[in-house]
């Protein structure tokens, strides 16, 4: 994994899906209760990927999963950290007055909401979240089939770079202005 930094936003090459998981539990390293996590890119990105690692970093119970069908799943910490609220917001249209029902505001004080497919839908939820860009390699070779979960599929080709990842994470607000991102990029 190769990146850049600033205060406010980490540009990261990720490899491979052990990198996108690794990314997601440095993330989570970063995280505390209250906070909200957009994740955006394409089906197939590696969004829920990036999400089962922060729930490894976070110490959550139960596999986290796309919650495509279901909208939303609380993941309670094992190690006294805080709960992981994990969303796909893919089949909600509207903004967050259609998010309502799920109580997210409820639940963000005490714990880490990340939401798939969230930008445009969840952002006044809170003034500090964070926003993850996961962009797949384009041009030449087609990227890695994706599984019912959007994760990618086992045996896509990884000699031609199909695994390849631009990830931006930037942070947006006071919480993310004092350098919090730049341990992602140290590693």
């Amino acid at each position: 994994m190769s990146a850049a930094a600033t205060p406010t936003a980490v540009q990261l090459t990720v490899e491979s899906p052990e990198q996108m998981q690794e990314l997601g539990r440095r993330l989570a390293a970063v995280l505390r209760a209250g906070d909200l996590v957009l994740l955006t890119g394409a089906l197939g990105a590696g969004k829920t990927t990036l999400a089962r690692g922060l729930g490894a970093g976070l110490g959550v119970r139960g596999a986290v999963t796309s919650p495509t069908f279901v909208i939303a799943r609380v993941h309670p910490s094992v190690s006294g950290g805080p709960p992981l609220v994990h969303v796909d917001a893919y089949r909600l249209g509207g903004g967050l007055e259609e998010m309502e029902d799920l109580d997210l505001d409820v639940s963000l004080p005490e714990s880490v909401v990340v939401v798939e497919w969230g930008e445009g839908k969840v952002e006044e939820l809170a003034e500090d979240r964070l926003h993850v860009v996961i962009e797949r390699r384009t041009g030449g070779a087609p990227g890695p089939a994706a599984d019912a979960d959007g994760d990618e599929a086992d045996g896509a080709d990884e000699a031609d770079g199909a695994d390849v990842r631009r990830v931006t994470v930037t942070g947006v607000g006071d919480r993310w202005a004092h350098g919090a991102l730049a341990a992602l990029a140290r590693a």
